[in-house]
């Protein structure tokens, strides 16, 4: 299902306290550096709601990436680590929309000087049509434990 990147000597994959597995970095990743792109199927938003949920057992986890033009990378076909990073409402990296001519990549940075051994998290800034109810809310719960949790991964 997902590929592994075999250039990226900066991370691996392995359980999270957080959630299922996670990306841990394996050695010191300096601020500003770009650690992975998230790969996959370039997929349009009705093509992503047709093939949801992923997990029926967990409907609202998905390895889709939303676009700022409306498509979506789905990482479940030929995705790599990227798929696998969590996140926090206190992120240590971010996300980029780069242009690649006729198709849109997207990397992860760092934030700030990460230390091996560190797992490495993004906000994921979801964002939902309709209603915010305290049921979507938990159903987007957020795990990351920080002091400033917004309780949810939808966006802020």
């Amino acid at each position: 299902m997902s590929k592994k990147n075999k250039n990226n000597d900066l991370i691996k994959v392995k359980e999270s306290n957080i959630h299922g597995k996670g990306v841990f970095a394996v050695k010191d990743i300096p601020k500003g550096k770009k650690i992975i792109e998230y790969t996959g199927e370039h997929i349009s938003w009705d093509v992503a709601l047709e093939r949801h949920p992923h997990d029926p057992s967990q409907p609202n986890h998905t390895f889709y990436f939303g676009l700022e033009d409306g498509s979506a990378i789905d990482a479940k076909f030929g995705g790599n680590e990227a798929m696998w990073i969590n996140h926090s409402c206190k992120p240590n990296c971010r996300s980029l929309e780069e242009d690649a001519g006729k198709t849109t990549k997207v990397f992860l940075y760092a934030l700030k000087n990460i230390k091996a051994g560190e797992e490495l998290f993004y906000d994921y800034g979801l964002q939902l049509e309709g209603k915010i109810t305290k049921q979507i809310k938990k159903d987007y719960e957020c795990r990351c434990g920080n002091k400033k949790c917004r309780g949810t991964m939808l966006a802020g």
